[in-house]
């Protein structure tokens, strides 16, 4: 009997302990995690934005915009679309409004589980749900209406990929800039180009071991 008492005593202490260290690291392991994820640079004429994109959740989407990343395509685009108390819209434009050849459109993820919220980045797209391409916009506000539904044209929404960590104050400057009809469209273009002048991945920290 005073071995099962033993016994059960033990594996309480064991347990507690276990539960512990879970609590603690897991701050630990969140932070880890947040540090490891692939970041990029939007570089503008009106400061930097800097994305750090969801890879866990949006797979083929980051794969996809990456790619355009790493070919140089967004170098030299505009915002082209912006739309105050909405969302602001680039990466297939020149700054004299030629939309850029693409690669093949993809599978849409909006059914990730990911919203579209203030700061979040998602596929532009035409009303065929996997027509996404090389265009992205960055939400302004809260777009519930934005969000998968059901897997149907008029439900699958529009997949987010990625959020804003630094530089939401550049997006509202964005926002707010006057527009007009310009091109080939009939409003919402910025009168002021707004300038998409690089986007780049960022150099991950390295971690050096303690001495």
């Amino acid at each position: 009997m005073k071995s099962d008492k033993f016994y059960t005593k033990t594996l309480t202490v064991w347990v507690s302990v276990v539960t512990i260290c879970a609590v603690l690291l897991t701050p630990l392991s969140n932070a880890l995690a947040a540090e490891s994820a692939t970041k990029v640079r939007i570089q503008t004429n009106l400061g930097d934005i800097v994305v750090e994109l969801d890879q866990a959740k949006a797979p083929q989407t980051v794969a996809n915009f990456l790619s355009y990343v790493n070919d140089g395509f967004y170098n030299g685009t505009v915002f082209h679309r912006v739309i105050d108390g909405f969302m602001i819209q680039g990466g297939g434009f020149t700054e004299d409004l030629q939309q850029k050849s693409t690669k093949p459109p993809i599978q849409n993820e909006a059914d990730n589980g990911l919203k579209n919220d203030r700061g979040t980045v998602a596929m532009a797209r035409t009303n065929d749900p996997h027509s996404a391409t090389a265009q992205f916009f960055i939400n302004v506000v809260n777009n519930d209406f934005l969000n998968h539904r059901s897997k149907t044209t008029r439900g699958w929404g529009y997949a987010v990929f990625g959020k804003v960590v630094e530089g939401m104050d550049v997006v509202d400057k964005i926002r707010k800039t006057p527009t007009g009809p310009s091109g080939p469209f009939r409003q919402d273009v910025p009168k002021t180009p707004v300038v998409i002048q690089s986007v780049t991945v960022v150099p991950q920290a390295s971690t050096q071991p303690a001495m």
